[in-house]
């Protein structure tokens, strides 16, 4: 059993399994864009990292069946040079052109963003600043700072491709050493902020599978401090398909994704009270919950409004 501080390259997702039975304290690398800080700031301290830059078989997108199938180590810089994803998932593009800057897009991966840990204003921040305001339960400590309570973590989801991949119908596909499986993306997030996403502790998201010819049409926003650099504070997602359904999918407002489903002719103000309701944001962001649940209400009200519905 590996104890000591170990970097290994597998070069194939077997591989990479059989690695990370072989630690109790491990963590999976793509672009690191993501992992690196939270060693640097004493959020994560696993002993074992497993690069799987190595891995051909997570680089690729192709069509599967009536998928498009993106591998999960796809750069999100790298979504724009594909035409498949240019002409039926446009949205998929913007979504990863708002993430960060480009030298961030230039590492960080689609698997890696999905898989984003959920954050929180009290909880990102270096190890001693933790240390000196007390741990939360995200940290092994007994009470959510931002709130007092001693129940719940309400630490956010921020990944702003999880939106646009929901409203798009998005699938994922998970390796672990039962071997391959297919769940909704919406299903990979527990809700809980301690332990956001349902996952074994070994498994690996392998790739992105987006439903072909359903002719989404979707509109991204992003609300954030500055056009770069910053995590969401909010990210929406609203869909419409040839056959009139609607996805609502929203971020940074909740430590899972807030999804409504509906169809286009439904009340539109029952359709964000929806979101609103099922929205649990607290003030553990750089702005405040009051303003971001009023910016739900715009910028469903805008895509309602671009969407022609």
């Amino acid at each position: 059993m590996i104890t000591e501080e170990t970097y290994i390259k597998p070069t194939s997702i077997a591989e990479a399994l059989e690695n990370a039975k072989s630690s109790e304290s491990f963590k999976y690398i793509a672009g690191g864009t993501d992992l690196m800080v939270n060693l640097y700031q004493g959020n994560e301290d696993s002993v074992m990292l497993i690069d799987l830059s190595q891995i051909s078989s997570m680089k690729k997108v192709e069509v599967s069946g009536d998928y498009l199938k993106i591998g999960a180590l796809v750069r999100l810089c790298d979504l724009s040079k594909h035409a498949g994803i240019k002409s039926e998932f446009p949205a998929l593009i913007e979504a990863a052109d708002s993430v960060g800057s480009p030298l961030i897009r230039k590492a960080a991966t689609i698997g890696g963003n999905i898989l984003c840990e959920n954050r929180c204003l009290y909880y990102n921040q270096s190890e001693w600043w933790r240390e000196s305001i007390g741990k939360c339960l995200k940290c092994e400590g007994d009470v959510c700072i931002a709130t007092g309570g001693k129940k719940s973590c309400y630490s956010e989801l921020v990944s702003d491709t999880c939106p646009a991949l929901i409203a798009m119908g998005a699938m994922i596909e998970i390796q672990d050493e039962q071997g391959s499986r297919q769940i909704t993306l919406e299903e990979l997030y527990s809700g809980d902020g301690v332990r956001p996403r349902n996952l074994s502790k070994h498994a690996l998201v392998t790739s992105i599978l987006l439903p072909l010819h359903k002719e989404y049409t979707v509109v991204f926003k992003k609300l954030r401090q500055r056009k770069s650099l910053e995590f969401t504070s909010l990210t929406t997602a609203a869909s419409k398909d040839r056959d009139g359904n609607l996805i609502i999918a929203l971020s940074g407002v909740d430590p899972g994704p807030v999804v409504i489903r509906a169809k286009v002719g439904e009340d539109k103000e029952i359709l964000i009270s929806q979101a609103l309701r099922k929205s649990r944001a607290i003030d553990n962001d750089m702005l405040t919950r009051t303003y971001r649940r009023q910016m739900i209400s715009a910028f469903l009200n805008t895509s309602f409004s671009e969407l022609k519905i």
